[in-house]
């Protein structure tokens, strides 16, 4: 199935996100050649809430808002992962997000 397979690309790419890091749900989708495909990215990451080895935390919206944190068991789980690895978070927003971007590789 295409969305199986999609969907373990997405994982591949946010399993190499450092920590202390974040990357968009656009940055993943144009990584793999699908930069119209963000908002599969974010179902895929809702998906995986049940794989440890994949930092979903670590993936925000384009403005460094915490638009996925509501699939966190717990009110603030992503900003409390996220704050963990020295990232500040301000009313669901990475401060300084620029500075805490990864970018992943085009074409993984």
């Amino acid at each position: 199935m295409a969305e199986e397979n999609f969907f373990e690309k997405v994982y591949a790419i946010a399993r190499q996100i450092p920590y202390g890091k974040v990357t968009s749900y656009g940055a993943i989708a144009k990584a793999l050649g699908t930069a119209r495909s963000a908002r599969m990215v974010g179902w895929a990451m809702n998906a995986c809430h049940n794989m440890d080895d994949v930092p979903a935390h670590r993936v925000v919206n384009r403005k460094g808002l915490l638009t996925g944190k509501h699939h966190f068991d717990g009110t603030n789980l992503m900003q409390q992962l996220l704050e963990n690895e020295g990232i500040k978070v301000v009313n669901n927003q990475i401060v300084d997000f620029d500075k805490h971007f990864w970018q992943p590789e085009i074409g993984l």
